[in-house]
């Protein structure tokens, strides 16, 4: 198994327990959707599409959709959530750097914090450019380096082993700069948005109690830091510190940049 192939197995574990965020991210999709300007007769491809909440949400404007995520929990999920709310729409288990469509299939992609954690933003880009149709719409929402989950990923990384030398940081999709030179080959009018998701929890101890069992590189590295007392603790003491930072009134605050742009024709 390459080292890729590594990091994306334990993606798929880690990420597996990511249901108990579905209430709060489903309250920023409606954000990104109406961001992308998706709209009835749109045939729709969610990338990264987790238990399917930006899907779902543009299926009830009249959009065809489709998602697609590395973690089969989080399809079943998925395909679950769209029973519950009567609506057509099909989820299938797959990678966002090996898409199963055929070229030019679909009007709009979007990705809400997901296809930020494929290993190889240019084999993304190339893939999500390959399936859109040309003058379609990729729209996509991850998290300023600057804000909180930026920085969380970010200590994560700093506690993590170094990622392979053909591997990106997905901090990095939080960089306006970096994101536009990653589309520029395959697309333009490339914009930009911001919003915020307030997470309520009851104190800075139970969000992190909480992103230690759900969120998956914070899971899996805290697996890893088992037999490491010392260094685990250092790290919880650390998130700890900057989920402070961003709490208030029992909520924590989570800003989001979302990027809107047009593939080249």
């Amino acid at each position: 198994m390459t080292k890729i192939e590594e990091l994306k197995e334990k993606a798929k574990v880690g990420w597996a327990s990511f249901i108990s965020f579905e209430a709060l991210t489903s309250t920023a999709a409606p954000k990104l959707v109406q961001f992308s300007g998706a709209r009835q007769g749109m045939k729709l491809l969610d990338v990264a599409c987790g238990t399917g909440v930006v899907a779902l949400t543009a299926s009830r404007l009249g959009v065809e959709v489709e998602g697609i995520d590395l973690t089969p929990e989080l399809i079943s999920r998925a395909i679950e959530n769209s029973k519950i709310m009567g609506l057509k729409a099909k989820f299938v288990e797959g990678d966002a750097e090996f898409l199963p469509y055929k070229e030019n299939e679909f009007d709009i992609i979007l990705s809400q914090y997901g296809h930020m954690f494929a290993p190889r933003p240019a084999v993304v880009v190339k893939e999500l450019a390959r399936v859109l149709k040309p003058g379609g719409i990729l729209a996509f929402s991850t998290w300023p380096k600057e804000l909180f989950m930026g920085k969380f990923f970010k200590l994560i990384e700093s506690f993590s082993e170094p990622l392979p030398s053909e591997v990106a940081s997905p901090v990095l999709w939080g960089d306006m700069a970096v994101i536009e030179d990653r589309l520029k080959d395959h697309f333009n009018q490339i914009e930009f948005g911001r919003d915020t998701m307030f997470a309520p929890t009851m104190s800075p101890g139970h969000m992190l109690k909480l992103f230690e069992k759900n969120a998956g590189p914070l899971a899996n590295l805290v697996k890893a830091l088992a037999n490491d007392p010392t260094k685990l603790s250092n790290l919880r003491n650390a998130a700890l510190e900057l989920i402070e930072n961003f709490f208030s009134n029992n909520f924590l605050r989570q800003d989001f940049l979302m990027t809107r742009c047009i593939k080249k024709v």
